[in-house]
């Protein structure tokens, strides 16, 4: 067999892929116990999924602590065998110091080792992402900007909200990810292109019950950013052969393989790659190829 590229991943929160050993040293330090029950488990939902981040912002509150968690995150992904990372996460929960620290402290600790992307939050006052925005385009290694979470009933603004900001991240050659379509219906990829300008989508398990958000897709030479195991926890699919990524392939559809969470989820790069790969009788062409199309989509590579 050849030896593939160096694997990518595009995917990967800064706040659910620290080390566990980093983990419990940041709560003892803070004198914090921390729960039973960390990891997710298949079929948990999303809304739980993301509550588990409490646990881990809650560690991750100080600059040095993000620096810290960075490096670290950087080391593992090189230890994995991934050539191109990028690395996300919304500075704004990190409460410790100014948003502007907080996305420095990161910056440090990746030492150009990976892109960072930062997330606006739905049902965040878009000033908040246009804050984001405006940060990021001062700072060489802020590749990119991402909307994630999801949509919730209560939430004031809507995805349209935040095309302006999204608007300015273009303008400014910053590159636009969105979760979009993760079990929810496909109609929320194509407001994601539409409205936001999104290059990659995160997720996006549900495209293929559209056709015309698929030529949409195709249209505008979009990626998408499949976490397989993520979304076995989030409900969101029941098996790795379920996934879409080969029906995607078959599509002419550009897909990479991403962690989202190694921590939460407890997997790293290759084991995620290989597992889906093999769970969908991928073949040797077609594992190169998502590995190749990663290459391509990296905004850290623009």
């Amino acid at each position: 067999m050849t030896q593939l590229a160096p694997l990518v991943d595009l995917h990967r929160h800064l706040d659910g892929s620290l080390r566990e050993s980093t983990l419990r040293e940041l709560a003892a330090e803070r004198g914090m116990s921390l729960p039973d029950a960390l990891r997710f488990y298949r079929g948990m939902g999303l809304k739980d999924a993301l509550a588990r981040f409490e646990v881990t912002l809650s560690v991750l509150q100080a600059p040095g602590e993000v620096r810290r968690v960075a490096a670290e995150i950087c080391e593992d992904a090189r230890s994995e065998g991934v050539g191109t990372l990028e690395i996300r996460f919304a500075p704004q929960l990190h409460r410790g110091a100014p948003t502007e620290d907080i996305v420095d402290a990161a910056l440090t600790g990746m030492d150009g080792r990976a892109g960072l992307i930062l997330c606006g939050l739905y049902g965040e006052d878009p000033a908040v992402i246009e804050s984001l925005v405006d940060i990021g385009i001062r700072r060489k290694g802020v590749v990119g900007i991402d909307l994630a979470g999801g949509p919730a009933p209560g939430h004031s603004w809507s995805m349209a909200d935040y095309a302006p900001a999204f608007s300015t991240a273009r303008d400014h050659g910053l590159g636009r990810t969105v979760h979009a379509g993760e079990g929810r219906a496909p109609q929320e990829i194509a407001m994601a292109i539409n409205l936001l300008h999104a290059q990659r989508i995160g997720h996006g398990t549900t495209l293929l019950d559209d056709p015309a958000v698929v030529d949409l897709v195709l249209e505008r030479g979009v990626t998408l950013e499949a976490c397989p195991t993520s979304n076995i926890h989030t409900g969101v699919i029941a098996t790795l052969e379920e996934h879409p990524l080969g029906r995607w392939l078959e599509r002419g559809i550009a897909a990479c393989v991403c962690t989202d969470n190694t921590f939460f989820s407890d997997v790293d790069a290759p084991t995620e790659f290989r597992a889906v790969c093999e769970a969908q009788g991928l073949s040797e062409k077609q594992r190169q190829a998502v590995v190749e199309c990663g290459v391509r989509a990296a905004f850290s590579g623009d």
